[in-house]
């Protein structure tokens, strides 16, 4: 346990915690004593500990953050002059970035791991390989996993990155059939969760207006990683390997931007509604017919839509399936959804942020902030 400074204020901080799950109970009886004083503990850890080994809940003592690897803007690879803040203001600063395709390629096998980012490309590439190995040959093993299992899942999901696979589908990619043999539906679904708790799966739920749409429960999450160097060393690929598919490039750059949205979002969530018993904002896929990439709504109801696309010569497509989007939404008076504060399409390869005549932005993502 270390004591953190924070000002005037000392708070405990205690990492991998879950190696000790009765810290739990302890640390809340401590929340109790204090008056319910907030933010004198920090528990911090890389998997969640086995159910039966805490046996509090730990409601109205404990606020949950799920922490990713950093964005791009928290790396220095983004200027960070677009806010997610100022887009739902309707504001766009006048921003611009240098990131070319060597760049992009660069951080997409290096990713947002805190101590790859000043290292030579092989070396980074390593990090994220000893991440998955560790995962596989230590956690899932010490969680009741076969690591051979949760080794082909895991290149399932680097396979399918942003789909809403079936388990027949990752059964077939596994082990070359769909039908129940090595494993069955119910196994692979055991072992989905175990990555999630492992904090390896990156899932987005879907969204559909209204609010109380049931198609929001209904509709299967879309998968990324954590962290799209993950996707990249489970495919086995490396910067030069991308370069001569675009296609697996587009899928992990992707990735990056949904990780990065949703780690901006759960940033604007506490800025503006620091209650915890607000709800936060989703990062949520749609799902109306019209799909777009990301949509991005917050406790009070506001919302704004992107569209992710490697090069910003794919802009004009992906500006129109935006406005289709927010047509059709409007057309829905059952629906009552209101219009949308902003429609932007997230560009890998682009050097300027800028408003298109039909309202809608262009942002390159190496201008994208908090």
């Amino acid at each position: 346990m270390k004591f953190a400074d924070f000002g005037n204020e000392k708070r405990g901080v205690i990492d991998e915690w879950q190696l000790a799950p009765d810290i739990w109970d302890i640390v809340r009886h401590e929340v109790d004593a204090s008056g319910r004083q907030r933010g004198l503990w920090i528990l911090t850890g890389s998997s969640t500990p086995a159910k039966d080994k805490v046996h509090h809940s730990g409601a109205g003592r404990f606020g949950r953050v799920r922490m990713l690897p950093m964005t791009l803007q928290e790396s220095g690879d983004s200027t960070g002059e677009v806010s997610l803040t100022d887009l739902f203001d309707g504001k766009l600063s006048h921003a611009s970035c240098s990131i070319d395709v060597q760049a992009l390629l660069r951080l997409c096998c290096r990713g947002g791991w805190p101590q790859a980012i000043d290292l030579p490309i092989s070396r980074a590439r390593r990090i994220a390989r000893d991440y998955i190995d560790a995962a596989l040959t230590q956690s899932v093993p010490a969680k009741g996993g076969r690591s051979e299992v949760a080794s082909r899942l895991l290149g399932s999901l680097a396979r399918n990155l942003g789909q809403a696979t079936t388990y027949k589908v990752m059964m077939r990619d596994m082990y070359g059939t769909d039908e129940e043999g090595a494993v069955d539906a119910r196994t692979v679904s055991n072992y989905v969760a175990l990555l999630e708790s492992l904090y390896l799966i990156l899932s987005i739920d879907g969204w559909e207006p209204p609010a109380r749409s049931p198609k929001r429960f209904q509709t299967k999450p879309k998968r990324y990683l954590v962290d799209p160097s993950l996707a990249v060393a489970a495919l086995r690929m490396s910067e030069q390997s991308l370069m001569k598919d675009w296609q697996t490039l587009g899928l992990v750059f992707e990735n990056w931007c949904l990780k990065t949205s949703a780690c901006v979002t759960c940033w604007y969530t506490h800025a503006r509604f620091p209650t915890p018993r607000q709800t936060p904002c989703t990062t949520t896929m749609m799902t109306t017919g019209l799909e777009v990439n990301a949509i991005v709504e917050d406790a009070g109801g506001r919302w704004g839509a992107f569209e992710i696309k490697l090069s910003e010569n794919k802009a004009d497509e992906a500006a129109k399936s935006l406005l289709r989007m927010r047509d059709k939404i409007g057309r829905n008076a059952v629906a009552r959804t209101s219009a949308p504060q902003f429609l932007a399409v997230l560009v890998g390869l682009g050097q300027h942020a800028y408003r298109r005549e039909d309202g809608v932005y262009v942002i390159p993502v190496g201008c994208l902030g908090r």
